[in-house]
């Protein structure tokens, strides 16, 4: 991962201190393109990014041109609509590989996240010899788990002895980059791919993708990442990393809607491989045949060659309205104030909750996107329930975490202060 060289003022908690960061804030007017939900007469304050984002003000009349389109056209929509529908997922080829740092051809929108995990781990799940297993985190979220063990189980090899699972050292939280080197050396001729989380949606902690990628493919394995909580949030480099495949969801940091389309990476040396195997599907076959309704499959070109079927393009358009706001601005420029935003919300929970709290999302602005993930040994629902009470908008994982996650598209450093009162005021109750 890129290493940080950004610098800010030193923290301070005061309301002053948090509006004057607001106001030196370049992208301050983007929170204005986002619906912000309402909690007693007054905005809530929204932390939950990590979960479903925001929608954007732009989506409405986005879904209406379709429909407009559809009432209009009917099935000539597909031709002669304002965006055609038989091309709609090419509208996509050049915000996702901006995002997640590829070329046009490697990324496609479709799906949801775990069908199109299914579909990459067809392809790139290719046991051979003794090379069978398959490296995750322990604590993978569970829809990774299930496929993982679910594609072993296909293979005939059972999860306990070919599922490799990256535990963190005794008394740790996470996993230190080299320690998952070593368990890849220990076992290399073993390992038939590594499918792990970007950055880890329970600990928030942001993987080396680069070191773990070249290590991975040192010993001969391939290598996916689940990005659902990488996207958006830290930046990518999946082509220049050298990654085999990825797939991601849009309606976290992509704010694309609940349910919104997913979407895929994949290499070109593997995109344009028209041998690899793979679960064909009627959109995936090469665009000059697709209609001669013939049987053989040809593949198309590019992660493209992965659909199944044609693009849901009232999803997809609530997708490309929320990609368009990305458009204002870069990941560069949104990591800047995030790594700021982040920083500050550490601050505001050191300073008002003490020894309360333990942040187990690490400190390192290398090792960690827009979440801090705090562990509550006692009373943790209680607090929980004290700041949605209050219009506080946060996430519950059991058995003890509370997830806050400060997005730099639309959470303010005042939010992260007002969140500080609030948990000022219960610290003091209790």
């Amino acid at each position: 991962m890129m290493k940080l060289m950004m610098k800010h003022p030193p923290f301070e908690y005061s309301q002053a201190y948090a509006r004057c960061c607001d106001e030196a804030d370049p992208l301050r007017g983007l929170r204005g393109e986002f619906y912000l939900p309402v909690h007693q007469g007054a905005e809530v304050l929204y932390f939950t990014g990590n979960s479903l984002g925001l929608q954007p003000k732009t989506v409405r009349a986005a879904l209406e041109t379709e429909l407009e389109d559809w009432a209009a056209l009917g099935v000539e929509g597909h031709f002669r609509g304002t965006h055609p529908w038989v091309s709609y997922h090419k509208r996509f080829e050049q915000p996702l590989a901006a995002l997640v740092g590829a070329k046009p051809e490697e990324v496609v929108a479709m799906n949801t996240l775990t069908v199109n995990l299914h579909l990459m781990l067809a392809s790139f799940y290719q046991p051979e010899g003794k090379r069978t297993a398959i490296v995750c985190e322990a604590g993978a979220f569970p829809s990774d788990q299930y496929a993982l063990e679910t594609h072993l189980r296909h293979r005939g090899f059972q999860p306990e002895e070919h599922l490799l699972e990256l535990v963190p050292r005794h008394g740790e939280h996470t996993l230190r980059t080299d320690d998952i080197v070593a368990v890849l050396q220990n076992h290399a001729d073993r390992i038939a791919l590594v499918m792990m989380a970007g950055v880890q949606y329970y600990t928030g902690q942001a993987f080396d993708i680069a070191a773990i990628t070249r290590a991975a493919h040192a010993i001969g394995a391939r290598v996916g990442w689940d990005l659902a909580h990488a996207v958006g949030n830290i930046p990518l480099h999946l082509h220049d990393w050298g990654v085999d495949f990825a797939v991601w969801c849009s309606y976290k940091y992509l704010n694309s809607g609940p349910g919104g389309v997913a979407g895929a990476f994949v290499h070109e040396r593997h995109a344009n491989n028209v041998d690899i195997p793979r679960l064909a599907g009627w959109w995936g076959n090469d665009e000059h045949e697709r209609f001669k309704m013939q049987r053989s499959f040809r593949a198309a070109r590019g992660a493209q060659a992965w659909q199944l079927s044609n693009a849901p393009v009232l999803a997809l358009a609530a997708h490309k309205a929320a990609l368009d706001v990305f458009d204002k601005t870069s990941m560069s420029a949104l990591r800047a104030k995030s790594v700021h935003l982040t920083g500050f919300l550490e601050y505001v929970l050191r300073t008002v909750m003490g020894h309360r709290v333990q942040i187990i999302t690490p400190s390192n602005p290398d090792e960690r996107g827009c979440q801090l993930s705090l562990l509550v040994e006692k009373q943790g629902r209680q607090l929980f329930e004290y700041l949605t009470q209050h219009g506080v908008v946060v996430d519950w994982r059991e058995p003890n975490v509370i997830r806050i996650a400060p997005v730099p598209l639309y959470n303010s450093f005042e939010d992260v202060w007002r969140l500080g009162e609030l948990l000022r005021a219960y610290a003091a109750m209790h």
